[in-house]
């Protein structure tokens, strides 16, 4: 396992939920063949509570930033709910190989998963697809740069890669992707410019909701810094 300190990257913390700064490069929990994970890690972040905190929703292995987790099942059954209530507002920076015709909009394009090889892969949907699931991202570009883009971007619903599929079918596959876009070779090989900007949390009712903002990842500023964006 990798010698990680996630107090180091704790942004956020009160009695209900904590936010970390999740690495990329890092998924979140156990996949069929093991290794390691986020999840392995959590048991240092108990913080006198009898159980360590637990996921309240997923970012995807290559994806750095804002992560939530609930610290013990009442405040996580609350964070779900909010969650799938698409209540939580969600920020996300990219940086594409690629810049949309319309500098700002929204991506309305159902996803699926389908199979492709021994795993799977996201999709936009069909007409008439069984397993379609309605996703929606609405975006604006920041800044451009030698044919690259800063884009914000925020997903109104939650599918899994649908940031990465929804700038793809614009136009704008986010450089480092593993999976989705025609890269070149030199936008492949970097880590994938994806990353968690910002969580809302409206976790209590008579409290403002809880604001959270992770630092770009090392790799993602200097280029941001490259296109003359200052954050």
């Amino acid at each position: 396992m990798t010698a990680l300190n996630l107090e180091d990257r704790l942004l956020y913390r009160d009695g209900l939920m904590l936010v970390i700064d999740k690495p990329a490069g890092l998924p979140v929990h156990a996949g069929p063949g093991g290794g390691d994970n986020l999840e392995y890690h959590f048991d240092r972040l108990r913080f006198g509570l009898p159980r360590p905190p637990a996921l309240a929703h997923r970012l995807d292995r290559d994806t750095s930033g804002c992560l939530v987790l609930g610290r013990h099942p009442k405040a996580l059954r609350k964070l779900h709910k909010l969650f799938a209530e698409g209540r939580v507002e969600k920020t996300y920076w990219a940086i594409t190989a690629g810049v949309p015709e319309k500098l700002s909009g929204s991506i309305d394009a159902p996803l699926k998963k389908t199979p492709r090889g021994s795993g799977w892969r996201v999709e936009i949907a069909a007409d008439g697809d069984d397993d379609r699931q309605e996703a929606r991202t609405t975006y604006r570009v920041i800044a451009q740069h030698e044919g690259h883009a800063f884009i914000e971007a925020k997903p109104k619903t939650g599918r899994t890669h649908q940031i990465r599929v929804h700038l793809n079918s614009i136009g704008a596959p986010i450089i480092g992707d593993p999976q989705y876009g025609e890269l070149a070779p030199e936008d492949r090989s970097q880590p994938m410019m994806l990353h968690a900007r910002r969580v809302i949390v409206p976790i209590s009712k008579n409290k403002e909701p809880v604001v959270v903002e992770a630092p770009p990842p090392e790799a993602m500023a200097a280029l941001l810094l490259e296109m003359g964006v200052e954050f």
